[in-house]
């Protein structure tokens, strides 16, 4: 899975967005990220699978695995009704 071209993360005013962009984009509301949705981004702008989000989220952060699986499938999700991901 990896994000869509159309959407990108800007940083403004010290929060983290996401944007859409692309004239046949529909996307009516911003999406905030914190520091880790930010970073699982960044993971997704490469093709990836949901473990090795996982394993990434648990080897960056001081986290359980029954909370980063938690954490990252609720992203997913997130990402997923958005039309987001590829």
């Amino acid at each position: 899975m990896k994000i869509r071209d159309t959407y990108i993360l800007r940083s403004v005013a010290g929060e983290n967005l996401v944007v859409a962009v692309g004239a046949n984009v529909n996307f009516n509301s911003v999406m905030t990220l914190n520091e880790t949705g930010k970073f699982l981004w960044e993971k997704l702008t490469a093709d990836t699978t949901k473990e090795a989000l996982i394993d990434a989220l648990l080897s960056e952060y001081d986290v359980d695995k029954e909370t980063a699986e938690r954490d990252v499938s609720a992203f997913i999700e997130k990402l997923k009704i958005n039309n987001i991901l590829e």
